[in-house]
């Protein structure tokens, strides 16, 4: 999951537990996720980035930010 893009269906931030939809196995999975730096709000439809993964389904992300920008 490390390494992976998705976005945000449910807000993520301090003391909310957010989802984002992940590509896996050719389909789209819904994870729980958490900022990675623990201060951070992603809105709905935010790109993200993930950085960490904890079984079985939560994620931990930043925002995606596109190489050479």
């Amino acid at each position: 999951m490390i390494g992976s893009r998705g976005r945000v269906t449910g807000t993520i931030g301090p003391g909310l537990i957010g989802e984002v939809l992940l590509a896996v196995r050719g389909g789209t999975e819904a994870f729980y996720a958490y900022p990675a730096n623990g201060e951070e709000r992603f809105e709905q439809g935010t790109q993200v980035l993930v950085v960490d993964f904890e079984e079985p389904r939560t994620v931990y992300v930043e925002r995606w930010q596109p190489l050479g920008r």
